[in-house]
């Protein structure tokens, strides 16, 4: 509970998911491309290869903003990649952010 103060919009809601993309997504500075859009959004989380040749990682930021790094995920990545299909998953509102900033994890 908690009163006073201005509603938050819809959009302003710290939402976190986690996400995996398919395609031709590693080898491509895909990473290095997710984290840049992340850090223009002003959003948190991480982005890493995994060992079935795919890109995952989480987001964590206002809804508004996270849905648009989802967009980019979905369509554009990085100059070289060939996005074949972008999975979102665990969509939960937060009440904070959980990351300091986008990192890239080895």
């Amino acid at each position: 509970g908690g009163s006073g103060g201005a509603a938050m919009a819809e959009d302003e809601d710290l939402v976190s998911v986690d996400y995996e993309v398919f395609g031709k997504v590693q080898g491509v500075f895909f990473r290095k491309y997710t984290q840049g859009e992340a850090k223009r959004l002003g959003l948190v989380g991480w982005v890493q290869n995994t060992s079935h040749g795919t890109v995952q990682g989480q987001i964590q930021g206002p809804a508004a903003r996270v849905r648009e790094l989802q967009e980019w995920l979905r369509k554009i990545g990085s100059p070289q990649s060939r996005i074949s299909r972008a999975e979102f998953s665990n969509e939960k509102k937060i009440k904070a952010l959980e990351h300091k900033e986008f990192r890239i994890v080895k």
